[in-house]
């Protein structure tokens, strides 16, 4: 694949937008190889995600978005440029379950996420030997109710020493604080079971058994200081019968978790994400 150059775009709603973003790259011989747009009509906010070869174009990386920002202005636009290749850093989050972390460092090693991952971080030591097994530093942090705050502003200065962009909570058990939140505006990554709030606490499993449900998801979506309620990413379900145990539910479960986490995180590095308000408009 080509250096490619993308734009995030967001907008009221006008005649030419389309044709505007179009002449852009165009008058200065760049390819589009995507785009598409979206327009929610309830608020006539427009969005947008185009994609174009490097190769060729007529302006220096480094000087498309001073050049970019003036059209934008003249549009009331907020966006955001990003290349194909910069490599995002990202930290995961973990406590004592590991499914969602291995199935991420397996993606990552056979090249489905083009990421670095610098640090793994866990309140409990239990999965260290993950980390070493791939040459990743390991930081644990035990959190209680008295020290969270310190630990947390520890946390964050190793996340600002690492340059970190992306932070994901593969399955960690810790409710982070509207503090260390605030830091990563739409960059803290979360998976959960998708009973919420039906089945909200410990052992969603078997409180989902004892109601017979016939279905079963996972949700991932960005991390806000409403736990749980943040824009929301990727979702999947399964089926459910009677015959299912609490074990096969749990079992379900994991594979559903896994699958939605690495969709989501797949979708963030590939700037096809948009949040705005408590939604997302996610480009395919």
């Amino acid at each position: 694949m080509p250096t490619t150059a993308t734009l995030l775009m967001t907008c009221q709603d006008q005649k030419g937008l389309v044709q505007k973003i179009s002449d852009f790259i165009y008058r200065r011989n760049g390819n589009i190889l995507h785009a598409d747009q979206h327009i929610d009509f309830g608020t006539g906010q427009f969005f947008s995600r185009v994609e174009w070869d490097l190769e060729a174009f007529g302006l220096a990386r480094e000087k498309i978005g001073p050049e970019f920002s003036r059209l934008a202005d003249s549009l009331g636009m907020q966006w955001e440029l990003r290349f194909s290749d910069e490599r995002t850093r990202i930290a995961i989050f973990v406590s004592r379950l590991d499914h969602c972390l291995v199935d991420l460092l397996h993606r990552h090693a056979i090249g489905e996420l083009h990421a670095d991952v610098v640090a793994i971080i866990g309140n409990h030591q239990l999965l260290r030997p993950v980390a070493e097994q791939r040459g990743i530093p390991y930081h644990v942090f035990p959190i209680t109710a008295g020290n969270k705050r310190a630990q947390e502003e520890k946390e964050l200065q190793l996340l600002d020493s690492l340059k970190v962009d992306l932070i994901v909570l593969a399955r960690y058990m810790q409710i982070l604080t509207q503090a260390f939140v605030s830091r990563y505006p739409n960059r803290i990554i979360n998976i959960h079971h998708s009973f919420l709030p039906a089945f909200a606490g410990a052992r969603p499993y078997v409180q989902a058994h004892a109601r017979g449900v016939k279905l079963i998801g996972a949700t991932s979506h960005y991390v806000t200081p409403v736990v749980d309620e943040g824009p929301i990413i990727e979702q999947d379900v399964v089926r459910i019968s009677h015959r299912d145990t609490v074990d096969d539910l749990g079992r379900k479960g994991r594979d559903l978790e896994r699958v939605v986490l690495a969709r989501a995180v797949r979708l963030h590095l590939e700037r096809r994400v948009l949040p705005y308000g408590n939604k997302t408009v996610v480009f395919d």
